[in-house]
């Protein structure tokens, strides 16, 4: 569920204004967040937590119940001059398992159609890579083909421009970048399979290129103040290592990934959001079938607000029901030898019931039920998902 309007208070501190007349998309989603500032400080600061329960049964056998501190999220920003800006993300995984700057970035608006961007950038592929804050969702676990596909939360160093143009109830906007991109450990993994993530746990990422090939990526996006918004996305690459020390050593091969997002709001009652993604790996011969050249995803989620008033003592409190369809197929390939369907595909359904206090925090409880099929096209095992947690910007 999207927030606008967020506004947090503290004693002698300022809230960091922003134009309510202005119609954000998801690209405004790093800096549509709950900042506090303090004093004549230039600088705002903010954050989220997230930490909930799991108790998970696949096939009858379960682990039981455990605890899980899912990330902790710092942001800061600073409007260093007029028309610049800087922002930037920290996130702590699983504890202080992982830390990572997901975004780390100057702006420059020379026009409202044309900003200069420049750092560590979250590529615009699909929405939930640029609008994932936790407070925002009613589902403790993020989308699987916006994790397993798409890896969010996906970012890179890199350089780009940005820019809107409004008219009346409209605005469309544009993203265009050149960063680095994908390595082999897309195919060449420990999990025997083709997984766009792997390339997340390179150390070097931010540091250059794998082969020297820029990742391009592209959005597109349209939203009317009452009908909701549309994105179109496409990021591609160069992923392997196809020259060394001058010597071409392979052929270039490509990873492509091309996305659309939609929600809408239906009489301030009705949320409904959602995206789906389609990628294509150039996958050498000599890898088996397992390895999947085509892959496809998606969701949607549907919020439904129940009540909206004065509860517990809290002000325009929300009690929201949710559902949520999720679909992940890891090899759309056909088996050489019988021609018939390769699986390795997920179904999904998962509901919410969540409590917010306020627009910047969400208690959820969730029930999953999953479906997962195997390369062969085995029965599915099947997997029931109970989760309860809570969310907040800080």
């Amino acid at each position: 569920m999207l927030l606008t309007g967020l506004t947090p208070t503290l004693a002698q501190d300022k809230q960091v204004s922003k134009d309510s007349l202005k119609i954000n998309l998801n690209m405004d989603a790093v800096y549509s967040r709950p900042f506090l500032q303090f004093g004549k400080s230039t600088v705002a600061i903010g954050g989220y937590m997230e930490v909930n329960s799991n108790y998970f049964v696949t096939d009858g056998i379960t682990e039981g119940l455990s605890f899980h501190m899912q990330r902790l999220t710092i942001f800061m920003s600073s409007t260093i001059n007029q028309r610049i800006k800087f922002l930037t993300e920290i996130e702590f995984e699983d504890g202080t398992k992982e830390i990572n700057i997901e975004f780390a970035a100057l702006d420059f608006e020379l026009h409202p159609l044309l900003v200069v961007r420049g750092g560590i950038i979250m590529n615009p592929i699909g929405a939930f890579n640029q609008n994932h804050d936790g407070p925002k969702w009613e589902f403790v676990e993020r989308p699987l083909s916006a994790t397993t596909i798409v890896p969010s939360t996906w970012s890179n160093v890199g350089f780009g421009l940005h820019g809107k143009s409004y008219q009346g109830s409209w605005v469309w906007a544009y993203e265009a970048y050149l960063t680095n991109g994908f390595d082999d450990t897309i195919i060449d993994n420990e999990l025997g399979k083709t997984w766009l993530p792997s390339t997340k746990e390179s150390p070097d990422r931010f540091e250059e290129s794998f082969n020297s090939t820029p990742m391009t990526t592209v959005k597109t996006a349209i939203r009317h103040r009452k009908i909701g918004e549309i994105g179109i996305s496409w990021m591609g690459d160069v992923y392997n290592k196809f020259k060394e020390d001058g010597i071409i050593v392979d052929n270039k091969r490509r990873v492509d990934v091309v996305a659309v997002d939609y929600n809408t709001t239906i009489m301030q009652k009705w949320y409904i959001t959602g995206e789906w993604t389609w990628t294509f790996i150039d996958v050498p011969e000599t890898y088996s079938q397992q390895y999947g050249s085509r892959q496809t995803g998606g969701f949607t989620d549907v919020v439904y607000t129940i009540l909206k008033k004065r509860m517990l003592g809290w002000d325009k409190a929300r009690l929201n029901a949710s559902i949520r369809g999720e679909y992940v197929d890891y090899n759309r390939d056909t088996f050489n030898e019988t021609g018939g369907k390769i699986h390795d595909e997920v179904w999904g359904i998962n509901t919410s019931l969540s409590f917010r206090p306020s627009l910047q925090t969400v208690i959820r409880a969730n029930y999953g039920y999953y479906w997962e099929t195997d390369l062969l096209g085995n029965p599915p095992s099947k997997t029931v998902r109970v989760q309860f947690g809570f969310s907040s910007y800080f």
